[in-house]
């Protein structure tokens, strides 16, 4: 079985390109996903390339931008190339088959964003009662 699921932020402005003859919509991002290391007792990050093919390439590149907050599924995949200087290159990347928009962020600075929200939810949050609840 090969599956992944990620979530992360983006790390640069995703790029859309259309591939020559069909024309199909691809969009190439990297992920910083959040990662503690056990030794060090601090709190590191993988840089995961991603894939994203059709309409999801398009919303993920009209929608998102740098330090957006992103889940992923998807399958891993390596391929490989010819480089100019005639040596071959491995390239492992996911291939995304499904994206979900977590969040949108406007700080251009990404190394103090948390991966993974962080903060206190509880001060934004307003509690309603209307008398209509069941429960």
């Amino acid at each position: 079985m090969n599956k992944v699921t990620l979530i992360g932020r983006l790390t640069k402005e995703p790029e859309l390109r259309f591939t020559p003859g069909s024309g199909a919509s691809v969009t190439s991002i990297t992920l910083a996903v959040d990662k503690y290391n056990t030794k060090t007792g601090q709190k590191e990050a993988d840089f995961v390339p991603v894939v994203i093919w059709g309409k999801q390439a398009e919303s993920t590149a009209n929608y998102m931008s740098k330090g957006s907050q992103m889940a992923i599924s998807g399958r891993i995949q390596t391929r490989s190339y010819d480089a100019k200087d005639g040596t071959k290159r491995y390239v492992t990347e996911v291939v995304a088959t499904e994206v979900q928009f977590l969040s949108k962020s406007n700080n251009n600075d990404v190394s103090n964003l948390d991966t993974f929200g962080g903060g206190d939810f509880e001060e934004d949050i307003t509690p309603v009662d209307d008398g209509t609840m069941p429960f």
